[in-house]
């Protein structure tokens, strides 16, 4: 490979909240043994993106920012390079992060006691977004069939048709469940979503992490009339682990959606913009790591089929979830018979595995876990040696 994806910097006492979990549960700085929960990557940052900061601190004012045209521009044919979309760069919108994005559009979009629709088990954050906004949640369970996940589409109209409905946070692709959405999939739900008069919210933000063999596609890609009911949200953060510099694109097509948007800003946040260092590392990543992009899925690919053959050898209790797409990698430990908290304590205090836990995404999680593998391969084989060990006095 061209790149290093072999090199991990370590981030105990760096503010990293999944690093620093490890050593509340006995992990010393000098074990070499990193995490997997938290989404962000264990990968170096791409050569091009730190030549880009580099030059801009060399040569540049630390002053306020806006988006430049380059920027926008920049944005825009990435989009269409990837994803084939033809978004224009009056729809995008800055924003620290795709949460905020999705909390803010909540609050614009619907009012306190109307109900927000998520298709669950879903990324934790938006149950916050509803919840914590004193919105109704609108549970739409997804159906597992085998090791995948699909949309009760029947379910999900009836509860699109409540009158009380009035926005749906759609994950695409779904974390922690995997899925790459088809086109005819998407075509259901936005059919859907007019039919009743429901605004949907597509976090876009793993549209780039796709494993060989699926294609996501843009939400607003599929036709007119979903592309003026819709927000996309998108962000490099994911597709270049960048999530520290805040910085995410927010499309919105339609022109009285996205001035509500802003008049909304105006009020919450008046002088709304990313860092000037976010906007230099996303240009760059753009414009020059697509190549970096292409192996760090390869290295993630290969982390899967590891962990995916060991489990079938070594644990078939143990249901590996096909993931199309993210670096998150969703497992059902139910069938070892032990509860979540006991699951959870093997992993950290005997196997020293630190995964997102499953029931953090909501009841149907329980007894899952969610394991990152943007990280160097050694240590996933790592990790499954200390599993095999620990496990071995609770599995026949």
């Amino acid at each position: 490979m061209k790149y290093n994806f072999e090199t991990v910097h370590k981030r105990f006492n760096t503010g990293s909240k999944k690093w620093d979990e490890m050593v509340a549960h006995g992990v010393k700085e000098d074990e070499d043994i990193i995490p997997f929960s938290v989404a962000d990557m264990e990968f170096v940052t791409a050569p091009e993106i730190v030549d880009a900061l580099k030059y801009e601190l060399d040569h540049s004012v630390m002053g306020y920012a806006n988006p430049t045209k380059e920027y926008q521009e920049t944005v825009c044919a990435w989009m269409k390079k990837r994803h084939g979309w033809d978004a224009k760069p009056e729809w995008i919108l800055p924003s620290h992060g795709v949460v905020d994005a999705f909390f803010d559009a909540v609050k614009i979009y619907t009012k306190e006691g109307e109900g927000v629709m998520l298709m669950t088990p879903v990324y934790y954050p938006m149950y916050h977004a509803v919840q914590d906004t004193n919105r109704v949640l609108v549970d739409c369970p997804l159906v597992r069939r085998g090791n995948t996940y699909e949309i009760d589409f029947d379910d999900f109209e009836k509860k699109a048709a409540d009158e009380n409905t009035k926005l749906l946070i759609l994950c695409s692709p779904h974390n922690p469940c995997g899925r790459v959405w088809t086109r005819e999939e998407l075509e259901k739900i936005g059919n859907i979503c007019l039919k009743h008069h429901v605004l949907v919210v597509s976090d876009e933000i793993h549209f780039d992490l796709v494993m060989p063999g699926y294609r996501h596609i843009v939400y607003a890609s599929i036709s007119e009339e979903f592309a003026q009911n819709c927000i996309v949200c998108t962000a490099p953060s994911k597709t270049f682990n960048l999530a520290g510099l805040q910085t995410s694109n927010i499309f919105i097509p339609n022109e009285k959606l996205r001035n509500q948007y802003l008049t909304y800003l105006k009020k919450t946040n008046p002088n709304p913009k990313c860092n000037i260092l976010g906007y230099r590392a996303s240009e760059a990543a753009y414009k020059y790591c697509e190549e970096w992009l292409e192996e760090a899925i390869q290295v993630i690919d290969r982390n899967r089929n590891l962990v995916k053959d060991f489990m079938a050898r070594e644990f078939p209790q143990i249901d590996v979830i096909d993931m199309e797409a993210t670096y998150l990698l969703w497992m059902d430990w139910g069938k070892l018979g032990l509860d979540c908290k006991e699951l959870e304590r093997i992993n950290h205090e005997e196997a020293k595995l630190f995964f997102d836990e499953g029931y953090v995404f909501g009841a149907q999680g329980e007894c899952y876990e969610r394991w990152n593998l943007a990280c160097p391969t050694r240590y996933v084989q790592e990790a499954l040696d200390r599993m095999k060990e620990a496990y071995k006095n609770y599995v026949k």
